[in-house]
């Protein structure tokens, strides 16, 4: 069952009170290293979804490209690096893959796990090595062995998978684009339905056009006798959202909730009161359907004044909520580049709604 987010929904969030977060300060912009941006991230988790314990260990993995003064350019030189998070601390441990020599250009987002001494990475490869510059996207997987200290070790060559788009899927194969309007195949996300131990990955993904260029959706796959098979997507925007981006699903007290970031510039034109934020849907089965969490779908939202403070949210089973910081002034005057604070969530009775609890400043 693929779950439709319509305008219905989102034009209710002109009639609610908007969860927001607090206003971040220019204290409170740390880059684990000065001379990187960093941007999207998230948690290395065992295949139940809880944040790994590795050796004693808590291990995050993160995009940063050189900051040289063109922070629209790191899109097109990203790189997955790792970190632990230490002592309230963010600590950088260098880039994450050896370089492969391609056919990927670059590393976008994706998730990983940690499960029995083994790492494996799912993300997105970007762009093409014998064509820089585009904006082309496909899923790999990758492994790696585990040393005495936790760390990932000898990775084998990422290998492309769910390369057989089937009717419910546009191939993002564009090499000339623009941020917010290219289509989406990527961000794969891990999960493992407790009901039956199935296996699928959640991503960014577009459907066919139709009479709409507002075709934003979360793809899914499942694992079927050890090889991925598309699946329909589990929940659309048509008409509605061109990019519901860092797509995932979290069990919750017997909840299944579906999380993507969003900005107000990928509505469709009439849309766009709707805030750059962090968006939701709830359902009492893996496949559906689902219903908006608030009633519109909107979970969380940049401060008043400063609509664009911080984007990429992305939620971990423990309702975690972690984020980049673009700007740390109301003028937005500077791309800030760092992890930003990390947020709790609260999800009500019956999963009908959500909001922020506390904010933890992580230095």
């Amino acid at each position: 069952m693929t779950t439709a987010w319509t305008r219905t929904h989102v034009e209710a969030v002109a009639n609610l009170q908007v969860a927001q977060l607090p206003k971040l300060s220019a204290t409170e912009v740390v880059r684990p290293r000065p001379e990187l941006y960093y941007w999207d991230m998230w948690p290395v988790q065992d295949r139940d979804g809880n944040i790994a314990d590795i050796a004693g260990r808590e291990f995050w993995m993160i995009l940063t490209a050189p900051d040289d003064g063109d922070p629209s350019g790191r899109h097109f030189k990203a790189k997955i690096h790792l970190l632990e998070r230490k002592d309230a601390k963010w600590v950088d441990l260098g880039p994450l893959l050896p370089d492969f020599g391609g056919p990927y250009e670059r590393e976008w987002s994706g998730s990983s796990i940690w499960d029995q001494g083994k790492y494996v990475l799912w993300f997105t490869g970007a762009g093409l090595e014998a064509s820089p510059g585009g904006y082309q996207q496909a899923l790999f997987e990758t492994t790696a062995s585990t040393d005495s200290s936790g760390l990932p070790i000898e990775w084998r060559s990422p290998q492309p998978i769910l390369t057989e788009l089937t009717s419910d899927y546009i191939a993002a194969d564009a090499h000339e684009g623009e941020a917010g309007r290219i289509k989406a195949y990527r961000d794969p996300a891990y999960f493992r339905d407790p009901a039956d131990e199935r296996e699928y990955l959640v991503f960014s993904a577009s459907r066919p056009a139709g009479e709409s260029e507002y075709t934003g959706a979360i793809g899914l796959a499942e694992k079927v006798d050890g090889k991925w098979t598309l699946l329909p997507p589990i929940i659309h925007s048509g008409g509605v959202n061109n990019e519901l981006e860092r797509a995932h699903i979290v069990f919750h007290k017997g909840r299944y909730l579906a999380f993507w970031a969003t900005q107000s510039s990928t509505f469709a034109p009439e849309l766009q009161h709707a805030p750059t934020g962090l968006y939701g849907m709830s359902a009492q089965a893996f496949r559906g359907s689902y219903t908006p969490l608030n009633g519109s779908g909107l979970v969380l939202a940049n401060p008043a004044g400063r609509p664009a403070q911080a984007y990429s949210w992305s939620v971990t089973k423990e309702l975690l909520v972690s984020s980049f910081i673009e700007c740390a002034d109301d003028e937005c005057s500077e791309f800030a580049g760092a992890p930003a604070p990390l947020c709790a969530l609260a999800i009500g009775p019956e999963a009908k709604d959500a909001r922020p609890v506390r904010m933890e400043v992580v230095r």
